[in-house]
């Protein structure tokens, strides 16, 4: 049960990617022009690439039933 929770270095690496990715378009963007909305995905990858849980990844091997 224990592996749902947690994310391999790979895939830890992909969500910093992508989260690096957002935040820099928002800020060539601006910060005070950027839509909030924008935010949310950047702040769940960031989240997931720090901590190694991502809710969507829990749900998608549940589905699964990857191990």
């Amino acid at each position: 049960m224990k592996s749902y929770f947690q994310s391999s270095p790979a895939a830890r690496l992909f969500f910093l990617v992508v989260s690096l990715n957002i935040w820099l378009g928002i800020w060539l963007t601006g910060f005070g022009v950027a839509h909030g909305w924008l935010y949310l995905p950047a702040g769940f990858l960031l989240f997931a690439a720090m901590s190694g849980f991502c809710p969507g990844m829990v749900m998608t091997r549940w589905l699964f039933k990857e191990k």
